[in-house]
């Protein structure tokens, strides 16, 4: 569960574990039905990491080994099992190693997406997430999850208090970011019912009691990238309509993308790390460099939004 340690530090995972009692449900529980937990053998387990495997879902096989040999550990240090079925397993015998994703959308990508997002069918704040992602480098969880109390329009600043690495963030607004938030707001008062308040969230969910589900946004883009003979059922029709020369992207590949197109505009490493509010690879310099390089960042951002106002020319006529 979530929660703050005596030193002021959040740790804990934000969902309280949700996503990871539902895939226990889904892939575990499922199969091994009502068994202890000693009597639980590194087969049984295995059998359904390897049909994980089988399947072609790799990171997913990956994710839940840690998920289980953390579980296990937790078990062993209360005394509830004797060992740890899994200990001796890597990720080398199930998924594999994680491999380290490079895809960044070149400038001729981006003006072909602005084309594309049209007729792809996805609401309108879905296409404005890309582009939002794209202008100020947010990982996809803090999108999905920002709330209009810590948007400041008119002082250009988006402020992150919960970011993945613990450290609160702050965004300067380019032009572009501006207004892709701007039209958000527009679209929050337009979807209010006669008498209803105005929901909190920047990236609401269809019900309007809570944001967009991270993994939601990514099926959208991910459906919209396949081959028609491999459309999932009630899913986008669209199989092939944000298909890209380059080959398949992800929410993530647009943050990697921002933070390449500032390289590529002369922002020195360091500003572009504070911009996507890294954690400082130097101890020292974490201890003792405390100047988050604001200005900086500011006319990082800007650069960005000029670059991309240039390339995709207000494609959400917003």
């Amino acid at each position: 569960q979530p929660h703050v340690r005596t030193d002021g530090k959040r740790v804990g995972r934000k969902d309280g574990g949700e996503f990871t009692r539902a895939q226990f449900e889904r892939r575990i529980f499922s199969t091994l039905g009502d068994v202890e937990a000693r009597a639980v053998k590194k087969g049984d387990l295995l059998s359904i990491l390897d049909a994980l495997k089988a399947d072609g879902k790799l990171r997913t096989a990956n994710v839940l080994l840690a998920d289980l040999k953390q579980m296990f550990r937790f078990a062993v240090a209360r005394d509830i099992v004797d060992r740890n079925p899994l200990e001796t397993v890597t990720k080398r015998d199930v998924g594999g190693a994680d491999v380290e994703r490079d895809r960044v959308l070149s400038a001729e990508e981006l003006q072909q997406l602005s084309r594309a997002l049209p007729d792809a069918n996805l609401s309108k704040r879905s296409e404005i997430a890309i582009w939002l992602i794209l202008s100020t480098g947010c990982r996809i969880s803090e999108a999905m999850n920002a709330e209009w109390k810590d948007v400041d329009l008119p002082g250009r600043t988006w402020h992150l208090p919960e970011t993945k690495n613990q450290r609160p963030h702050t965004i300067h607004l380019s032009d572009f970011a501006g207004k892709l938030l701007s039209r958000l707001l527009q679209l929050r008062v337009e979807d209010a019912k006669p008498g209803e308040a105005t929901k909190r969230w920047v990236f609401p969910n269809s019900r309007g009691d809570g944001p967009v589900c991270i993994k939601s946004f990514g099926k959208q883009l991910a459906d919209r990238q396949r081959p028609a003979e491999r459309r999932l059922k009630n899913r986008a029709i669209n199989t092939e309509s944000l298909v890209l020369p380059g080959g398949r992207w992800t929410a993530h590949d647009l943050r990697r993308t921002a933070a390449t197109t500032m390289a590529q505009l002369g922002v020195s490493t360091d500003v572009i790390d504070e911009c996507l509010n890294h954690i400082i690879a130097s101890r020292v310099s974490r201890v003792y460099i405390r100047d988050r390089r604001l200005k900086e960042q500011a006319h990082a951002f800007d650069l960005l939004g000029k670059r991309l106002s240039g390339l995709v020319s207000d494609p959400l006529k917003i």
